[in-house]
């Protein structure tokens, strides 16, 4: 290599290569101390972010690496049983599984035991396979799967295949209880019934503990438990049973008799307004509801409100009768028919002349539009309303009915009419049944309960002793002889009470469908029961009338009603008298 000139002349002159004039770096001061400054910022930034990570932000890192790796599971609690007033079960849960998946790692096993895992589950592979191509990490197969098939799956021993313990609600009556007791969802939650309007005390609280998991979704570790799980509360219902299954057995009879649409039954203890049996038909098995209606869903005791027809009498005369205006001796015309403007009432069985009580007996529309004109429709308006018509029942339950019941300003003298006898208005079966309580009870309302009561409530009076009482004596001259509903009689029981038939009401016509019922309470001589039926269309042909089809279903059931209470017999009688064929229209 050949040296440059300056090169051979500093080596002449003994100057070292390092030396070299040529090699020779020159930096300003300034540049020198930028670059040392910039050196000690970014070690003072390290510093103080160090000191940020380890000090300040310590907890938020420990949750975010936690989170990685820690969950919290749920730790179900048990939902309180459900029992009638005796202590037999109507409700109770049982321990079952539910079967969920990390999609990536079950796709990854052989397709025979995803085929197997497929049968177990009661499902085709296709929708199986649907169901896992999912991009989420966590997806439900299939919930409250029996302990037995769980142990199966988890035999199968698939990757990303795991259990969590659950509830599901079992039921052992039945149809014959579902309206009453109502079901739950996958989530165990309230949906119908009492299961729904007792939701926050079945329910109970839920419990939780931390955990470290795999990959894979298995525990590896038990940190700690959060919050220990509260089972729900035991809920005692003031049904029995025994009255429950047989009120349900005889209204099937009946509606299969006479070819019914539905019908409804209620039956109400008098001393302590509880509920002893609530049956509807249809019915439905809340065990197995994969193909339930909305026809068999509804509670039509509680949720269908019609026109009652002639059940409504007893409260315009007793009005009547409370306010001095008439007694049950006072004579009126019935002759005919009556017109009001441009319509006309009339009786189904005509009469020339009926007293008060004969009113009542014989189910005379004219007679009873007759007593209402004679009071203000004021009067009228705040009896109904006081007994509870036009309002929901003021107990706990999902659902229930307010009924129509127009304010008496509107009221035209042919609505006040009609209304006295039961057109015009609307009710339900469980409205009905505990506005006639004030016959039974010396004039006091008292409020109803689907729970078993402890003491009898306080009621409200709303007529007097009095004429509670003469209500109940016209009201059992309906079962006698002569009267619209001698088939409501009781073998060995005084009873009393009144029959309704009435049109349906379609797109705001009057059609040739009709609801017939009867409500009425025994025994007369100290009342213990108060039974409301109605059944919803029977067919015409084979008998429509409240005193054909409803009262034979009254009697049944009153009578194994108070066998079953044991309520002593207050008459002699033993034989129920022959039919007289009579039965109101409206």
């Amino acid at each position: 290599m050949t040296k440059g000139p300056n090169s051979r002349n500093a080596n002449a002159k003994g100057v070292p290569f390092s030396m070299n004039p040529v090699l020779a770096l020159k930096l300003s001061a300034w540049r020198s101390r930028l670059v040392m400054f910039a050196l000690f910022i970014g070690f003072v930034a390290l510093i103080c972010r160090a000191f940020w990570l380890q000090a300040v932000s310590t907890d938020f890192l420990q949750k975010q690496g936690e989170s990685r790796y820690a969950r919290t599971l749920e730790l179900p609690a048990t939902r309180g049983k459900i029992t009638d007033r005796n202590g037999l079960v109507l409700a109770s849960s049982v321990p079952v599984k539910a079967i969920w998946a990390i999609p990536e790692d079950v796709l990854a096993e052989p397709k025979e035991k995803i085929q197997q895992l497929a049968v177990l589950l009661e499902m085709s592979e296709a929708d199986l396979r649907k169901k896992l191509d999912s991009d989420r990490q966590f997806v439900y197969l299939k919930r409250q799967v029996e302990q037995a098939t769980a142990d199966k799956i988890v035999a199968l021993n698939l990757s990303g295949i795991q259990t969590r313990k659950e509830y599901k609600r079992f039921y052992p009556e039945g149809e014959a209880m579902a309206h009453v007791v109502g079901f739950t969802n996958v989530e165990d939650a309230g949906q119908e019934g009492m299961e729904l309007a007792e939701q926050a005390s079945l329910a109970g609280k839920l419990g939780s503990r931390r955990v470290i998991k795999d990959r894979l979704g298995r525990i590896v570790e038990d940190l700690r438990a959060v919050n220990e799980p509260h089972d729900g509360k035991e809920l005692v219902l003031s049904i029995d049973s025994k009255i429950q299954y047989l009120a349900y057995a005889q209204l099937k009879e009946t509606i299969e008799k006479f070819k019914a649409k539905a019908g409804g039954v209620v039956v109400i203890d008098v001393q302590t307004g509880e509920i002893l049996a609530l049956a509807n038909l249809p019915s439905y098995n809340p065990n197995q509801r994969s193909e339930l209606t909305g026809a068999q869903l509804r509670n039509r005791v509680m949720t269908d409100a019609y026109e009652p027809g002639s059940v409504m009498k007893p409260f315009t005369v007793s009005l009547a009768l409370e306010t001095n205006r008439v007694t049950p001796e006072t004579v009126f015309q019935t002759a005919g028919r009556m017109t009001i403007g441009t319509a006309t009432i009339g009786d189904a069985h005509e009469s020339a002349a009926l007293t008060v009580a004969q009113i009542i007996e014989k189910s005379s529309n004219i007679g009873t539009a007759k007593i209402a004109l004679e009071m203000p429709a004021q009067e009228m308006w705040e009896m109904f309303t006081k007994v509870g018509f036009g309002q929901a029942p003021k107990f706990n339950f999902p659902g229930t009915a307010t009924g129509r019941l127009r304010n008496y300003k509107t009221w035209k003298p042919i609505e006040q009419a009609t209304m006295s006898y039961g057109h015009g208005l609307t009710a339900s079966t469980i409205q009905l049944a505990h506005a006639y309580t004030i016959f039974a009870r010396d004039g006091e309302l008292i409020p109803l309960s689907l729970q078993k009561v402890s003491q009898p409530p306080v009621g409200e009076r709303i007529i007097s002793a009095k004429t509670a009482q003469t209500m109940r004596m016209m009201l059992e001259t309906v079962t006698g002889p002569g009267g619209s509903a001698i088939r409501a009689r009781v073998p060995g029981y005084r009873v009393a009470g009144k029959t309704g038939t009435a049109y349906k009401v379609e797109h705001g016509q009057y059609v040739k469908k009709y609801i017939a019922s009867f409500c009425g309470f025994a025994p007369v001589s100290n009342p213990r029961i108060i039974v409301a039926v109605m059944v919803d269309e029977p067919d015409p042909s084979i008998g429509h009338y409240g005193g054909t089809v409803a009262a034979p279903l009254f009697s049944s059931i009153t009578a194994n009603a108070l066998r079953t209470l044991n309520v002593p017999p207050d008459t002699s009688v033993t034989s129920v008298l022959p039919d007289n064929g009579l039965g109101d229209i409206m």
